[in-house]
């Protein structure tokens, strides 16, 4: 399973709670890159490090093969395909995503080019061009309703996935 979407859209809220209830094992990436340094530069302009996405595959190759694991990052069109049953891009109207993101401490350009990324969808069609078409599905997450939906929702959709392929 992975998660997807712009920052501040709750890949890691959603990601962390249906790990624990499902008995899976989260992984999210930018944490799993900032502990082992997996970054091959600085990105000035929007004050961030630059994901050495090679590494990163390296890193999580053997998680992965053993499967139950929930991925959590904003991109995925360098993850291999092979890697996911389902992909769960997840959605935020922008009033509620500034206002996170504001939090945060984004400001200026990051804080614009992230909701403009959001308003494009870029994620979402990322997915898209990346994954067969059947497997990706958009979540909306805008409220705690919202996340528990989401939650009942890919827990079924693990359960029947269990069923099916056990």
């Amino acid at each position: 399973v992975v998660f997807l979407g712009t920052p501040g859209v709750g890949k890691t809220t959603l990601g962390k709670e249906l790990a624990s209830r499902a008995g899976m094992t989260y992984i999210n990436v930018g944490d799993m890159a900032k502990e082992g340094q997996l970054y091959e530069g600085f990105d000035e302009e929007y004050d961030c490090p630059v994901l050495d996405e090679d590494r990163v595959i390296d890193e999580l190759e053997d998680k992965m093969s053993e499967g139950g694991v929930i991925v959590d990052y904003h991109g995925c069109d360098f993850f291999p395909e092979r890697w996911f049953h389902i992909v769960f891009v997840l959605r935020t109207e922008n009033s509620f995503l500034y206002d996170r993101l504001e939090s945060r401490g984004y400001k200026g350009k990051k804080l614009q080019d992230n909701i403009q990324c959001e308003i494009f969808q870029m994620l979402y069609e990322e997915a898209m061009l990346s994954y067969r078409e059947e497997i990706v599905h958009q979540l909306p997450s805008n409220t705690p309703e919202d996340l528990e939906r989401n939650l009942d929702q890919i827990t079924q959709w693990i359960e029947q996935w269990m069923k099916d392929n056990n």
